[in-house]
């Protein structure tokens, strides 16, 4: 990567703190960004606080989407950013009213140690609650001094020799006017002075709409900074994120994207009800005990948010058995919640064994999906058949069947399914579908016709060495596919291994120590130099592979 020139200074500019304070007041406003980034990548935690602390705009984005190989920022700056942010709310030289953190979260003890996810959200709620203690101090200080003026501002009059005014008359618009300042005076800076103008005027803010918006835009209104973030919540910080979504103070916590995992559903209800509906794209729950009827219960909350557009449900329990009392009804239910997800572009449902049951949740949909991801749903022909056939086919850019066995009666529905999203369909995966040579050799036809396929995933599958030669053979003529990820050979196994092995048995198998894993791999690379195609990318390590890394 070649930097530029005010990249370089930049560098050198916070690699010696000592001298901050001679360049800080002369730093024009929009060298602060190229400083910041230069703070960051340079793990200057000092820099990047006094950078944040006098920030000369209105917003301000840490986190932005990383290049392949690229870490987080690194866990010291983020605590300095956070706490930068609480002190500059005090400083009239920051003029800082959005801070934007979403995607700032790393991997736990990834590279560069940066903040995962949970430890930002806990971060972020502390940030949250000590703003708000923060400004509860100096509000009590300011009507301290207030009394005291006041008390000054008396006893000097009774001193005075005066009867020009009415008694009492001066004394009660002197308290007036300090009234009016002592509200005033609370408001640090003139941007905030006219923001409570603002909200005197009732013109401005236009006719009353829910009463939920209206409360929103009553919190608003006393807001400094609003926060917007991606939330981690699981059983442990709970009762963190209640307290700081639940605080009314000069910092507003909003949600991007929401993950929780392992709470109930009372909890997930609780959370949605304190989130600001504006701005929610997506929710993630996971290892929550749902069950059918308890997903049945969260949709209708759902769909109080105008933007949602992603969904994903993994190994929430959805069980469905006919012989259970009143699932039937719970599944009418599901599919009428699902109607009102008017936004809805992405849908994952991992492990929630519901077979025969896709025609009923998808036909639901109001709009075709743009992603679908089915792992390990035990999907029966029927819901092959539908899937094939439904409105989502031909705009599916995703699609995720891994884990759900393919034979001879699911898999012309398959053909048909990857014929009608030829066109848009972008990544493909197939893993541990039981897909044997003459079951792959039928389907390389259809997969070849995915002239948009950027990445195909086919791990663990009980395919030989011929198998993945015809395989790469059919890659290379497959112009926009920039990574493969193949199976290890039956050849490259110990003796022992089932004629037809499940996903499970290829996982735990030992590979044959006497077999060279290189010999496969050069064979298969042999196919792509004679091709000319250089920009494939063969693998078979499936714990590292990342679809993402070719968008």
């Amino acid at each position: 990567m070649v930097l530029s020139l005010v990249s370089l200074c930049a560098r050198e500019v916070v690699r010696d703190h000592s001298s901050s304070p001679c360049w800080l007041r002369w730093v024009p406003r929009e060298l602060y960004r190229p400083l910041l980034d230069a703070s960051f990548t340079g793990c200057r935690p000092l820099a990047v606080g006094e950078l944040v602390q006098r920030w000369p705009e209105r917003t301000l984005r840490v986190g932005r989407r990383r290049k392949p190989g690229q870490t987080g920022p690194n866990r010291l700056c983020v605590q300095a950013l956070l706490l930068a942010v609480v002190k500059g709310m005090s400083d009239q030289r920051c003029a800082l009213q959005v801070l934007d953190l979403c995607g700032l979260q790393g991997d736990e003890g990834g590279m560069g140690d940066p903040m995962g996810g949970w430890s930002l959200t806990v971060a972020l709620c502390t940030m949250v609650v000590q703003a708000r203690t923060r400004a509860q101090r100096a509000q009590r200080e300011r009507k301290r001094l207030s009394v005291l003026q006041r008390e000054k501002d008396v006893k000097r009059e009774r001193g005075e020799k005066t009867n020009t005014s009415e008694p009492g008359g001066h004394d009660a618009e002197k308290l007036d006017l300090c009234g009016t300042m002592e509200e005033e005076e609370l408001i640090p800076g003139v941007r905030r002075r006219m923001e409570v103008e603002r909200k005197r005027d009732p013109s401005v803010t236009g006719p009353a709409g829910t009463r939920r918006d209206a409360e929103e835009k009553e919190v608003n209104a006393d807001v400094s900074v609003h926060v917007r973030a991606d939330l981690f919540v699981n059983a442990r910080s709970w009762e963190r994120v209640r307290g700081a979504l639940s605080a009314q103070g000069p910092l507003r916590l909003q949600c991007r994207y929401l993950r929780v995992e392992e709470v109930s559903v009372t909890t997930i209800k609780t959370l949605l009800g304190l989130l600001p509906r504006q701005g929610l794209l997506g929710i993630d729950v996971r290892y929550s005990s749902l069950g059918v009827a308890g997903l049945a219960e969260l949709l209708p909350l759902l769909s109080t948010f105008p933007a949602l557009s992603s969904l994903r449900l993994h190994y929430c329990n959805l069980d469905f058995r006919r012989d259970h009392v009143g699932q039937e009804e719970a599944l009418r239910d599901l599919s009428q919640g699902l109607t009102q997800l008017q936004e809805l572009r992405r849908l994952s449902l991992t492990a929630l064994r519901l077979p025969g049951q896709l025609r009923v949740l998808l036909s639901s949909l109001p709009r075709p999906l743009e992603i679908l991801e089915l792992p390990y749903l035990s999907l029966s022909p029927a819901d092959f058949a539908y899937l094939s056939c439904s409105h989502h086919a031909s705009t599916l850019q995703q699609l995720d069947l891994s884990e759900n066995r393919l034979d001879e009666n699911t898999l012309t529905s398959v053909r048909r399914l990857l014929s009608q999203a030829a066109g848009g369909l972008q990544h493909l995966s197939l893993s541990g579908c039981g897909l044997t040579d003459g079951l792959l050799g039928l389907l390389l036809p259809s997969l070849g016709g995915c002239r948009a396929l950027k990445s195909l995933a086919l791990a663990l599958n009980p395919l030989s060495v011929a198998g993945l030669v015809d395989l790469v053979r059919m890659a290379v003529r497959m112009p926009s596919l920039r990574q493969l990820l193949y199976p290890n050979p039956l050849e490259d196994y110990q003796p022992g291994l089932p004629d037809l092995p499940s996903s499970a048995q290829l996982l735990d198998w030992p590979l044959d120590a006497v077999t060279d894993i290189n010999v496969t791999s050069s064979q298969l690379n042999r196919v792509l130099i004679e091709s000319g195609r250089s920009d494939l990318f063969l693998t078979c390590d499936l714990l590292n592979y990342d679809k993402d890394l070719v968008d």
